[in-house]
């Protein structure tokens, strides 16, 4: 469900890998009768039009039941959780020339990826929570 690199991809505004979190909230935040009848019902394939017709914008992230939202929250605090420092700590650096100037071209765009990164993950936190 999720694809080869086992990641969904977020932008400022919507989810761009929206049918693969859709699917993956969908089936994740179901009971296991629930899961059972789907499967039986080959939901899998009654779902496409319903799929394609929504988008997951920030707005529709917003609106996700309980379950669903808890989900995201406690996965992006995990992925928050895997950097080596925070968004603070990031912003602060950007925000420092001196120390922002003593590392190299690819150090400097490492950090702006990275801030950028969290920027959209906290985004996130704020519209789920």
């Amino acid at each position: 469900m999720v694809g080869e690199e086992g990641a969904f991809v977020l932008g400022w505004d919507e989810v761009l890998t929206e049918e693969e979190l859709s699917m993956t909230l969908k089936v994740l935040c179901m009971s296991e009768e629930e899961f059972k009848k789907y499967k039986e019902q080959d939901g899998w394939e009654d779902d496409s039009e319903e799929e394609e017709n929504s988008t997951l914008s920030n707005e529709a992230l917003s609106r996700l039941k309980t379950p669903c939202k808890k989900l995201l929250y406690d996965s992006v605090l995990l992925t928050l959780e895997s950097y080596g420092s925070d968004l603070k700590a990031e912003q602060d650096l950007l925000n420092n020339k001196e120390a922002y100037e003593k590392l190299n071209r690819r150090e400097q765009q490492a950090l702006h990826v990275r801030y950028g990164q969290k920027r959209i993950l906290h985004q996130l936190l704020e519209l789920v929570h």
